[in-house]
């Protein structure tokens, strides 16, 4: 094999020479953070609140939160972040639509993925949560009304807490995928963890250790992530749920 292995290549300078290639690696990293973990948030409060309307006796509510996971979840991901990134500012209003393209590059960039990937994210969510409430016996919900309380409340006090501690585990899955699917984002020039190493390849020319490094950091997070989600299903599950044990 012909191919000249340099470690040390992540301690030499950028052609730029105010920071190393490991320092570019971990700035692609911070944003990969905060693009997932902001997506993640939208996607919990948008995808829970949808999979509570699904739920409800209402059909037009119902109607329109399964009109939106079916539009979101059958677009591939990456044509739905070039709609944001490229169509939505002239859909808008001229004023806000030229005031966005002549916003900073980065901020467009972030906040178009941001919003791309927590509302494609929120539509596999809200199946997660529907199918956790549908899981629940007919009579929680019965029981709440009986007992005086309003729809909203119910769903608040009696139904979701139980629902959102069974679903749990595939909720763990959606997470990860948040943080793998951030990596389309480099597609619209945002210098996430993916694009920081394409760059790394194109000015050193040092492909295996810029991939197998990236690859190692997202093992990371994923382990991380696996380990937090792990011990907050330990400490919520409930007997009889989730492969959990009866006590």
């Amino acid at each position: 094999m012909s191919y000249s292995w340099h470690w040390g290549v992540f301690l030499s300078p950028t052609p730029s020479g105010d920071a190393t290639y490991l320092g570019w690696l971990l700035q692609g990293l911070e944003w990969t953070l905060l693009l997932s973990l902001g997506a993640w948030v939208i996607a919990l409060l948008l995808g829970s609140l949808l999979g509570v309307l699904r739920t409800v006796p209402n059909r037009w509510l119902s109607g329109l939160a399964a009109a939106y996971v079916e539009a979101f979840r059958n677009v591939p991901l990456l044509v739905q972040l070039f709609s944001w990134y490229f169509v939505l500012p002239e859909l808008l209003p001229r004023a806000l639509g030229d005031a966005i393209k002549q916003s900073d590059p980065l901020t467009q960039q972030f906040v178009a993925a941001l919003l791309c990937l927590g509302c494609f994210t929120a539509a596999r969510v809200c199946e997660q949560v529907r199918s956790g409430l549908n899981s629940l016996p007919r009579g929680q919900k019965n029981a709440g009304l009986a007992m005086g309380l309003t729809l909203p409340q119910t769903y608040r006090y009696v139904l979701l807490p139980p629902a959102m501690r069974i679903i749990l585990p595939p909720l763990t899955s959606e997470f990860l995928n948040v943080f793998k699917n951030s990596a389309v984002a480099s597609t619209i020039g945002l210098i996430e963890l993916s694009r920081q190493s394409q760059q790394l390849v194109d000015y050193t020319a040092q492909a295996y250790e810029a991939f197998i490094a990236v690859t190692l950091l997202y093992v990371l997070i994923n382990v991380l992530v696996m380990l937090g989600m792990r011990a907050v299903e330990h400490r919520t599950r409930l007997p009889g749920h989730s492969g959990a044990r009866d006590v």
